[in-house]
């Protein structure tokens, strides 16, 4: 009998463990304060202390917990429909632009892992159509890449296990374990005077010269501070409501005789993702997809057994090692935001809306806020800067906040009208309800049964359980919360409050 499926990253349960001492106080002072140690905020962080400025950096959990350390780390130009989604909503200009950042990215990112002794596997990338209906959008990413200058091409067939009906192929792409990279830029860091506190949680910022970040250990001022945290957790730009919450899932499987593959991303629904990953007994396969946005769908644990039975169904034999989700965001005009932060003074910088291609577009990010406070300029920044948001995005915006709208009556009428019985819920499971008029979330876990409000902390949305990891998630802007109800993402920085403990 196989042992159980474990319900982490196959990245994170290799990662070694940082010695990183618990954090006892903070400094009064920085050069520069990043918030989130992920591949944006390491590699932001790493190039400000190059340059000689006193960084210290900010994690409320642990190196790589949110999206970095749940990735499929693809390090890849071809990105599934990526290009021909931006041109329909911008000029080649834009596309081209996009484009460019993203290959300083890939290569800022490749020399450095050579550089610092991480693995990195060369593999050719495709973005496939999995049936019949798909064959137009790999005609249409095809031409997008002809005209934005990438040098991909058509694939008829592939030699491939699963259902494929052609293929755009771009070679010479990458792949590696992201863990391995935030350790060595981890240590890089620190070894340039880069300060890393864990498990401290940046609660607010206030703008000025200086700066102020607070936390709930304290506070601490610099020049400027960069929001490298997947979403940002201040409200005044408003991104909660320019970005969409995504929540996509991945499993890693031994797999019988399993050869080295290349890369593969479905480009039509149900979307598919493939690769496989070196390990000291020989390659496993990962396996990913079954994406939606946070919080809204019956069941999470749906979308695993999905990704697990098609997994047996092309791979026979195929055993589930370790099961995750990743969670990344998504702008309505499919170009990140990346600069300078609304109201913030000119000393408030932040990088969101990635769309789970962080690999490339945040090291992009981070050479781009990095060069911009050191004085620089990229040449490739300013058209993605200055671009104009036409009326079809901003009707894509307005929908999306529609949405959010519906799902946060829909959330407050059951939490309202449908009332809590006696019952303990059984173990995994969480209900939410009516309990004296409060709108409370229940849940066991660990054999533990806590009784919580069931109203974010962000904005005031009703939370539902995710029965696949066990977490209380926001159908609104993506806020996630532990079943103790401790913060786990943002842009909620509080816990839910705590009710009762049974």
């Amino acid at each position: 009998m196989p042992p159980p499926v474990r319900r982490q990253s196959l990245w994170l349960d290799r990662a070694k463990s940082a010695e990183q001492p618990a954090p006892i106080e903070l400094e009064a002072r920085a050069d520069d304060i990043v918030i989130g140690a992920g591949i944006t905020g390491l590699t932001t962080a790493l190039l400000l202390a190059r340059a000689g400025r006193q960084v210290t950096l900010l994690e409320a959990r642990s190196t790589g917990a949110a999206a970095t350390g749940n990735t499929t780390a693809k390090i890849s130009l071809l990105q599934g429909t990526r290009l021909s989604d931006i041109l329909e909503h911008h000029s080649e200009k834009v596309a081209g632009s996009y484009l460019e950042a993203n290959r300083e990215g890939q290569a800022w990112l490749r020399v450095y892992c050579d550089d610092h002794g991480v693995e990195v596997q060369t593999r050719d990338a495709f973005s496939y159509a999995g049936t019949t209906r798909g064959r137009a959008a790999v005609q249409k990413e095809y031409k997008a890449a002809q005209t934005v200058g990438l040098d991909a091409d058509l694939v008829d067939g592939l030699d491939v296990p699963f259902p494929s009906f052609g293929a755009v192929r771009l070679r010479d792409q990458a792949q590696f374990d992201p863990m391995d990279a935030l350790s060595a830029l981890a240590e890089d860091f620190r070894s340039h005077g880069g300060v890393i506190h864990e498990g401290v949680r940046a609660l607010g910022v206030r703008a000025g010269k200086p700066c102020t970040v607070h936390t709930q250990i304290g506070s601490i001022s610099a020049e400027n501070v960069i929001l490298a945290t997947g979403t940002p957790f201040l409200d005044r730009g408003l991104y909660f409501a320019k970005t969409v919450p995504q929540r996509s899932y991945a499993l890693a499987f031994d797999v019988p005789d399993l050869t080295a593959t290349d890369m593969y991303l479905s480009v039509d629904q149900p979307s598919r993702s493939v690769r496989t990953a070196p390990t000291s007994t020989g390659e496993m396969l990962l396996v990913g997809g079954a994406g939606h946005l946070v919080g809204r769908t019956e069941s999470h644990q749906e979308h695993v057994d999905e990704l697990t039975a098609w997994a047996a169904d092309h791979f026979p034999g195929a055993v589930a090692t370790h099961s995750w989700s990743a969670q990344d965001y998504a702008t309505h005009d499919h170009i990140p935001f990346v600069g300078k932060f609304p109201l913030g003074r000119g000393q408030v910088y932040v990088a969101t809306g990635f769309e789970k291609w962080g690999m490339t577009n945040g090291v992009a990010a981070a050479l781009r806020m990095s060069s911009e406070i050191l004085g620089g300029q990229l040449l490739w920044e300013e058209p993605m800067a200055r671009r104009i948001t036409r009326p079809a995005v901003a009707a894509r915006g307005l929908w999306a906040n529609l949405e959010v709208g519906a799902e946060m009556a829909k959330g407050w009428a059951a939490g309202i009208l449908i009332g809590l019985d006696e019952s303990v819920p059984a173990e995994g499971d969480g209900v939410t309800g009516r309990d004296h008029l409060r709108p409370t979330a229940i849940s066991t876990v660990d054999g533990v049964t806590c009784k919580l409000s069931a109203v974010c902390t962000h904005l005031g949305g009703i939370v539902r359980w995710n029965d696949a990891e066990m977490s209380w998630d926001c159908p609104l802007h993506g806020s996630r919360f532990a079943a103790d109800g401790s913060v786990l993402e943002g842009p909620a920085t509080k816990p839910l409050g705590r009710l009762d403990e049974i």
